[in-house]
């Protein structure tokens, strides 16, 4: 087994993540008049890093994969139309914050697959800590999809 050189209680969650690539849900987003008549394809990528060290006992610790996606899929389905791929992507990382304790950093990159011909994929990516999902509840800018916690 593993050991650690450092004490148990001096162990953070630095290093370890749960990757999610190519997430597909349908989802209403995009600006174009097009785009609000359906819903459309949109492809997720997310790198989920740990404040804690992951551990078995305690569910409040770790980062379900199984969860963050079905949670993810279903409020992508089940959401109002939004304007913006960056939009999407704040409430996303809204959603990750409020549903995982562990989570201490979330990188999201979201594109919609075949959108612009010549193009393999045009999207966007957010990188945030735990620090700016608590800046950005203070700031009052969050909307009734997600709550602060």
């Amino acid at each position: 087994m593993w050991r650690s050189a450092v004490a148990p209680s001096a162990r953070s969650g630095r290093g370890w993540s749960v990757f999610v690539d190519g997430l597909e849900a349908q989802t209403r987003v995009g600006i174009h008049a097009h785009e609000h008549e359906a819903p459309q394809p949109v492809v997720i990528d997310a790198r989920l890093s740990y404040r804690c060290a992951p551990a078995e006992t305690r569910e409040h610790e770790w980062i379900n994969y199984e969860q963050y996606c079905e949670r993810v899929t279903r409020f992508l389905q089940t959401k109002p139309h939004t304007r913006l791929l960056e939009t999407l992507a704040v409430e996303l990382a809204a959603l990750s914050f409020e549903g995982w304790s562990a989570l201490d950093t979330v990188t999201l990159v979201l594109h919609k697959p075949k959108i612009r011909p010549g193009t393999q994929r045009i999207g966007i990516e957010l990188d945030w800590t735990r620090v700016d999902y608590e800046a950005y509840c203070r700031s009052g800018a969050i909307n009734s999809a997600s709550a602060c916690a």
